[in-house]
């Protein structure tokens, strides 16, 4: 599983005229699920998003998205699954089938939840629009492999 994790001073998520998911201070995370990706890698992802210390306090990267009162806005994003090795069209072989993805994509927003974060999300499969205002801007990538963060 692969994500790619912002934080915002706020996020909003819009399906043709209706926004469907907005946060104001926390976390955007775009999450790619990947064709041999668990449940162990919804749950690490989910984990690893809540315990990063990447909000200022004493120091500019020192507490956790619960600790900065964020909450996290969770946007389905299977291009990140894609391959750009041969010619100019990404290949999205190792993308897992969207009946699949669905429930790993939903069980890292329920472990989120678990773990006693705010969680707003986008439209599976919808054509989105997010706008985001990035704090920072701080950006990291989150990748898994059978229930260990890499």
């Amino acid at each position: 599983m692969k994500t790619v994790v912002q934080r915002v001073a706020s996020a909003r998520v819009d399906v043709e005229d209706e926004t469907v998911g907005r946060i104001e201070r926390g976390l955007l995370a775009y999450v790619g699920v990947e064709r041999d990706d668990t449940e162990a890698d919804a749950i690490a992802t989910a984990r690893k998003l809540t315990e990063l210390r990447i909000f200022p306090g004493r120091t500019p990267m020192d507490r956790d998205v619960r600790e900065a009162d964020g909450a996290v806005l969770v946007v389905s994003q299977f291009t990140l699954a894609g391959s750009l090795r041969k010619g100019r069209r990404p290949s999205f072989d190792g993308a897992m089938a969207p009946e699949l993805a669905r429930t790993l994509y939903e069980r890292v927003c329920a472990e989120l939840r678990t773990l006693g974060l705010r969680v707003e999300t986008g439209r599976f499969a919808a054509h989105m629009h997010v706008v985001s205002d990035n704090d920072g801007p701080v950006t990291f990538v989150i990748a898994t492999k059978s229930g260990v963060v890499q």
